[in-house]
């Protein structure tokens, strides 16, 4: 029996991957809200989906049919909305009746989940995570030899992202760190999960530098350490890669060795969809390394160019 399911963010970026997901596990949405009425692609995929601009007719019209149904009306509620608006809009889900399926990063600060684990109580619902890149074949295959291994010595880890952004970034709430959590957050925060999820606990957290278009540091896990860097800004995209006509570099290296795993990037959320449907999905607790490690790079003062450092930096 197909689930009901209410989108709130539907017009940004992932937005379309959730419809997506939600039409290929063959599910309904009913209903969808974002401030921002440029949602023609909800056409592609549920054409009779109900459309609110304003949050306060978006609750009211979850709250009728919630009453009209006997309180289950919306079985899910997906949250891809701004990064500070994440913890409101599942508070929202879970008092709705629903679960709530949250992009990343779930929240931005580690005091917040604490409080959904509350109200999770409260409600008996459950708030499942996008961690996607736990779901991909490549990461898990890395995991599961990591985690077969005896070995002494820590793995040596390479991590650079960069994905360049026009001057439209700094100027929207991806630019303002009291809404986005900052760079490290913004783009990095599924990569630290990834690390985490592979290499074990968190045991040093070292930020080398900061502004608002590039972060970089040293993290040190039980089986590795890892030197990263992450920026938006396209002049620290390798010569090689600008010669292509790329405008992204994304580049994870383990003692030397690349780590493909570009493949299949974009069916990663059905995929996650697939679990969290089966009872799988990745709960509050697991999100919660990966956002004390970016709580923690957003609060650091930088240490600058010591230790252990990216060699992007010298650039």
């Amino acid at each position: 029996m197909s689930k009901k399911f209410a989108l709130i963010g539907a017009a940004g970026y992932i937005a379309p991957r959730h419809m997506k997901a939600i039409k290929d596990t063959g599910n309904d949405l009913i209903a969808a809200m974002d401030k921002n009425d440029s949602v023609g692609i909800i056409d592609s995929h549920f054409p009779e989906a109900d459309f609110f601009t304003e949050f306060e007719r978006f609750d009211r019209h979850i709250d009728k049919l919630r009453r009209a149904n006997s309180g289950s009306a919306v079985d899910y509620i997906s949250i891809c909305s701004p990064n500070y608006l994440h913890d409101s809009h599942m508070r929202f889900a879970l008092r709705a009746g629903a679960d709530a399926i949250c992009e990343k990063p779930l929240v931005l600060n580690p005091w917040n989940i604490d409080g959904l684990i509350d109200i999770e109580k409260d409600t008996g619902r459950k708030v499942n995570t996008i961690l996607q890149l736990r779901v991909h074949p490549s990461i898990i295959a890395l995991r599961d030899k990591v985690q077969a291994e005896n070995r002494d010595t820590k793995h040596e880890v390479d991590l650079t992202y960069i994905t360049s952004r026009g001057h439209w970034y700094l100027q929207s709430w991806k630019g303002d760190a009291k809404k986005s959590g900052g760079i490290a957050t913004n783009i990095g925060v599924h990569f630290y999960d990834m690390l985490h999820f592979i290499f074990g606990k968190l045991q040093d957290n070292v930020v080398h530098y900061s502004d608002d278009t590039m972060a970089a540091g040293y993290l040190e896990y039980e089986k590795a350490r890892v030197r990263w860097f992450l920026s938006v800004d396209y002049k620290y995209v390798p010569e090689s890669a600008k010669a292509q006509g790329q405008r992204t570099f994304r580049s994870i290296t383990v003692d030397g060795e690349e780590i493909e795993f570009s493949g299949g990037f974009t069916d990663l959320h059905t995929r996650s969809y697939e679990e969290i449907l089966a009872g799988r999905g990745f709960g509050l607790e697991e999100n919660r390394v990966a956002i004390e490690t970016v709580s923690h790079i957003r609060n650091a003062t930088p240490a600058g160019l010591t230790g252990d450092y990216h060699p992007f930096l010298k650039q």
